[in-house]
């Protein structure tokens, strides 16, 4: 008997919004498109943009159980559940490409997924029925954030979708005094958008001076820096990058690529 090879899966950075994205006319519909078109992954590795934690962490590998991290909403966004398999297999192969490259690794056995990771999957795979596992960022460095998606590369051969889970734009002090679209956000995206098209990631790795409005799109980086785990992990597709899902979403840019 032969085994089938898995399909080798893109990469990708989405925007994960807030959870009332739930509720939004648009966005949950693009996400589910984007999922229906996409081969069925055999797993999906998360990272996170609300996950910070060194070394590196791996979550829950068996009860995957939901973080709900925000505060001041209402109650029924806390009752939302989504009991994805773990996924011990691809826990494995983490330790095993970061371990093997000298990156220190750690088990957090009882971390589960938080908003940035299960808001967006609960829309792409509602059926909860693909393995799902969550690592953290140990650092925000952009160069190294990159290196660490440049060896987990090999695992989308395996059949696992490698997911950056962030916000193109982040600065939510900064929209209470902006209506609509602020020119910083603009901006940003505009920017984004073209130096990825570009193929420019010497840029993207140093945002924080090559982009405008670079400090105000994102004050803390954390949301943009998963794009770095995406771009190392599909760095041999480059030239394939497309723009999924873009616009604004209360004033943020909802950007999201998909790379190979």
């Amino acid at each position: 008997m032969t085994t089938a090879t898995p399909e080798r899966m893109p990469a990708l950075y989405l925007s994960h919004g807030a959870p009332p994205l739930a509720d939004d006319p648009v966005w949950p519909g693009e996400l589910a498109a984007w999922a229906a078109g996409l081969p069925r992954p055999k797993a999906v590795l998360m990272v996170s943009a609300h996950w910070e934690e060194a070394p590196l962490a791996i979550g829950a590998t068996t009860t995957v159980p939901l973080v709900y991290d925000f505060w001041g909403f209402p109650e029924h966004y806390y009752q939302v559940t989504y009991a994805a398999p773990g996924a011990p297999e691809l826990a494995r192969s983490v330790r095993k490409l970061l371990g093997g490259a000298g990156h220190a690794v750690q088990d957090v056995p009882d971390r589960g997924l938080d908003h940035g990771a299960y808001v967006p999957l609960v829309e792409m795979y509602p059926d909860a029925d693909i393995p799902v596992l969550q690592v953290s960022m140990p650092t925000l460095e952009p160069e190294e954030l990159f290196r660490i998606g440049r060896r987990l590369a090999p695992l989308r051969d395996e059949g696992v979708l490698i997911v950056g889970s962030g916000f193109f734009t982040h600065n939510l002090a900064a929209l209470r005094h902006a209506g609509g679209v602020p020119s910083w956000s603009a901006e940003f995206d505009d920017w984004g958008h073209r130096a990825l098209d570009a193929q420019d990631v010497d840029a993207l790795l140093d945002f924080e001076h090559t982009s405008p409005a670079g400090r105000l799109a994102h004050p803390r980086t954390e949301h943009f820096a998963p794009l770095f785990v995406t771009l190392g992990a599909a760095e041999a597709d480059l030239g394939s990058q497309r723009s999924i899902i873009d616009g604004f979403w209360m004033g943020l840019a909802k950007r999201s690529i998909q790379l190979g």
